[in-house]
């Protein structure tokens, strides 16, 4: 690995003495719901402590009290936070500032969404480092297994997948050399080798620095594999809702009853960078079919959200063809018709940057039934309510907004919003990476059950292996903008060739 011995000794905590301690932290939202009760937390140099519970549970509420950044209108009603010997959710501005700026460096669960857009990642990088020269800040990059040639430190945001963003996201808080390191879900969406490789690098970081590093994850493999200590905030939570038959749904649509539902032929598409196209796709051929299940996978960075946004008319293709039923689709959504737009709905992996921040998650469930016709207005209220059980989330969830829900719940808000339309097709990009597992197969379940009843396709993109393996008929295995492989899930599992699912299903995290 590329690791530099000297980048982080100025940010060092004395030996045996601790980084950050909560005690009986509880934090309430305005309405005076709990977000976190009673919680504790010790940080120690030199160790990984990992947080765990189900979605909702207070896990990034915790991170981001003691990163003195409580979600808006939110408040500490008992208990106490030390950060090296101060508390930041009473500091003045500018001494918080300085501790974020130089000791401690928080990274969220949609780092995408927290970055600017308009500023490449040399810039994005250099803004905070303690080092921003160019040597500096490429090794920076290839410490989080990030290529330094092919332009990447000069692009946007824009032009990145996710888990690239998010490991620009972890370099730009390592370049601050910090004492304190705390992670939200830093390996969700990530394939299992960069996961298994991120997590040598904190475990390197912990051990040979002695940066004190928390985590929220759901990954039992990676808490296994790196975590020193685990706190566990496990508590009562709402169960998902079965769902049930709906009078609108009319009669279910099989495979055998119905053509293709979806065809691409020949896509290519590309990013802009510095007024030049960077390709992305290349000639990408997929068929999906009515009813169906297919999964897409692929290490990060190649193509798979670029393929899916391109297909929904998120990101107009530079050549290439999507039919459904039969008509040519308009590259991009906005030229297409209202009803061509509803069939086909996506999930993204970044709920928070898609949820809009000023509706609540009712009004947001509201709109799409009424746009497409899918309720009546006097009916709506209650096809909410249904949408949230369906997914696990309590009615009491409608009043809330996106920044008062966790990164799980957010997930599972932009699914209930796209089922909201009764789409034909659905697209998941990652859906259960940021869920516990048991929300994880709950959700699961509820779009299997949809598409034994409605015929309902689904692509899910996903590096849960093991998920792709349970849940879909037919696997598309890309690599560097390409279909290198393609045929049912079952025969590319038994005899797998690409590094991609070179390892057992079962297996997988």
């Amino acid at each position: 690995m590329n690791h530099m011995p000297d980048w982080y000794s100025d940010s060092r905590t004395a030996e045996g003495s601790g980084a950050v301690r909560v005690t009986g932290l509880t934090v309430a939202a305005p309405s005076g719901r709990l977000l976190l009760d009673r919680a504790d937390l010790e940080l120690a140099p030199g160790r990984v402590t990992a947080v765990v519970g189900p979605s909702g549970c207070g896990k990034t509420t915790l991170l981001r009290a003691v990163a003195g950044a409580l979600p808006p209108g939110t408040e500490r009603t008992a208990g106490t936070v030390t950060v090296l010997g101060q508390d930041p959710l009473s500091l003045p501005a500018p001494a918080l500032r300085t501790l974020r700026r130089h000791r401690l460096a928080y990274v969220g669960q949609d780092p995408g969404s927290g970055l600017n857009p308009r500023m490449s990642v040399r810039r994005l990088i250099a803004e905070v480092a303690v080092d921003g020269s160019r040597e500096a800040i490429h090794a920076q990059l290839a410490e989080v297994r990030l290529p330094v040639d092919g332009g990447l430190p000069d692009r946007r945001i824009g032009g990145l997948s996710g888990g690239q963003q998010r490991r620009v996201a972890l370099a730009r808080a390592l370049a601050r050399r910090p004492a304190v390191l705390l992670l939200d879900e830093p390996t969700a969406g990530l394939d299992p080798a960069l996961r298994d490789e991120i997590a040598d690098l904190l475990r390197h970081l912990a051990e040979n620095h002695r940066i004190a590093i928390a985590l929220s994850c759901h990954d039992a493999d990676l808490i296994a594999r790196l975590a020193d200590d685990v706190v566990d905030l496990t508590g009562p939570r709402p169960k998902a809702a079965a769902p049930g038959p709906r009078a609108t749904d009319g009669p279910a649509r099989t495979p055998s009853d119905a053509p293709p539902v979806l065809t691409a032929s020949g896509v290519h598409a590309a990013h802009s960078h510095r007024g030049r196209r960077v390709p992305v796709l290349h000639g990408v051929d997929l068929t999906i079919a009515a009813g169906s299940s297919l999964g897409v996978v692929g290490a990060s960075g190649s193509g798979k959200t670029t393929l899916l946004r391109a297909l929904v008319g998120l990101h107009r293709p530079t050549a290439g063809a999507v039919v459904l039923d039969g008509a040519r689709l308009a590259p991009v959504a906005h030229r297409r018709s209202r009803e061509q737009r509803r069939r086909l709905q996506l999930v993204p992996q970044d709920p928070l940057g898609t949820l809009n921040p000023s509706r609540t998650v009712g009004a947001a469930l509201h709109r799409p039934l009424l746009l497409h016709r899918r309720t009546g207005r006097a009916e709506a209220p209650a096809r909410v309510l249904e949408l949230l059980g369906q997914v696990g989330l309590p009615a009491a969830a409608a009043d809330r907004y996106p920044h008062e829900l966790s990164g799980g719940q957010r997930q599972r808000v932009a699914i209930a919003r796209a089922l909201a339309a009764d789409p034909d097709v659905l697209f998941c990009d990652e859906v259960t990476s940021a869920l516990d597992a048991d929300t994880a197969v709950a959700v699961m379940d509820l779009l299997t059950e949809l598409r034994d009843r409605r015929g309902l396709s689904l692509v899910l993109v996903s590096h849960d292996l093991s998920l792709v393996a349970d849940r879909t008929d037919s696997l598309v295995v890309m690599s560097e903008g390409q279909v290198v492989e393609s045929g049912p899930t079952a025969r590319l599992f038994s005899a797998p060739t690409h590094p991609v699912r070179a390892a057992p299903a079962t297996g997988a995290p």
